[in-house]
C-alpha cells in the first residue's frame, strides 16, 4: 500500500515547498520524481533546484541524460527511468491511483488559490482512498507549520 499524502498550498509556493521535501526524501535514502503538469514547468524547477539556497545542493536532471542516475527526475510525462521510491505530482500533473503503487509514497501539492487544482485534488484523494491507499491532507497553520488536517 502506497502512503499518499497531500499538501495544500495556501501561504506557501511550490518553490518554497518541494525542495525540502525533496531534501527530506533524499535523506531517506529514496529516490524521487516530480512529474509537472508541463515541460515548461519541469524546465522551470530544474533551475530552482540549482539556486535555491546556497548552502544545500539537490541533485536532479530534468533532461534524459544519464536519467536512470538521478536520485530526483523532473519530467512532464510518466516514465520513471530512476526506480524512484516516491512520486510527487506538482503543477496539476495527474495519476491513476492505481499507478502510484509502485512507489513507496506519492505526495500531491497543489494550489489552494486554484479552483482547478483543488478539484483534481479532491478528485485524485477520492480515486487513492477507493483504491485502498493510506491517505493524509496536510495544511499549513497561519504560523506557516504543516498540520495534518486528515
Amino acid at each position: 500500500m502506497t502512503e499518499a499524502l497531500f499538501y495544500h498550498l495556501e501561504r506557501a509556493t511550490l518553490d518554497s515547498v518541494l525542495p525540502g521535501l525533496l531534501e527530506r526524501t533524499l535523506e531517506r535514502g529514496w529516490k524521487a520524481v516530480v512529474r509537472c503538469g508541463s515541460r515548461a514547468m519541469a524546465e522551470r524547477l530544474d533551475e530552482l533546484l540549482w539556486t535555491f539556497s546556497e548552502e544545500s545542493f539537490l541533485p536532479h536532471a530534468a533532461d534524459h541524460e544519464r536519467a536512470d542516475a538521478q536520485p530526483v527526475w523532473l519530467t512532464d510525462d510518466d516514465v520513471v527511468p530512476n526506480g524512484a521510491d516516491v512520486l510527487f505530482l506538482v503543477d496539476n500533473a495527474t495519476a491513476e491511483a492505481s499507478s502510484i503503487s509502485r512507489f513507496a509514497r506519492c505526495v500531491t501539492i497543489f494550489d489552494g488559490r486554484d479552483e482547478a487544482a483543488l478539484r483534481g485534488a479532491r478528485d485524485f484523494w477520492t480515486a487513492v482512498k477507493a483504491a485502498g491507499h493510506d491517505a493524509t491532507y496536510w495544511k499549513q497553520s497561519p504560523q506557516g507549520r504543516w498540520e495534518k488536517q486528515a
